[in-house]
């Protein structure tokens, strides 16, 4: 494998972990939203199954109501789904960071290294 080679590979896997660097911002964006708009939605069905007015509704609509039930009943549960998925992924994405930047402080050292050792800061 020649020389070029080598680059043309650091170079890629330098430019695909940047890449995906960038990719991080949306990830964080969709956690967020899941830890923020997840609880709201439960809360919401929460009221809306809690509110006396709910109770009549359903004893007057029969084919209504009961499909008012079970989508009242989807939203928490496709909320907590969300949820557990949020803060997952908040999780994945805090590891990735701290790894991240561990990388790019050995590339640096090494980058360092090999200029002084071969003395390619003089050129």
């Amino acid at each position: 494998m020649s020389d070029q080679e080598r680059n043309d590979i650091l170079s890629s896997m330098d430019n695909f972990i940047e890449k995906i660097q960038h990719l991080k911002g949306m990830m964080l964006g969709v956690s967020l939203s899941a830890l923020i708009l997840a609880p709201f939605a439960v809360g919401i069905s929460a009221y809306l199954i809690t509110h006396p007015k709910f109770l009549k509704l359903i004893e007057n609509e029969n084919e209504f109501g009961f499909m008012l039930i079970v989508l009242l009943t989807m939203v928490p549960v496709t909320s907590g789904i969300w949820l557990v998925t949020g803060l997952r992924q908040l999780k994945s994405l805090s590891s990735w960071n701290k790894r991240y930047y561990n990388y790019l402080k050995k590339r640096e050292s090494l980058d360092e290294e090999i200029t002084s050792k071969f003395h390619l800061d003089k050129e």
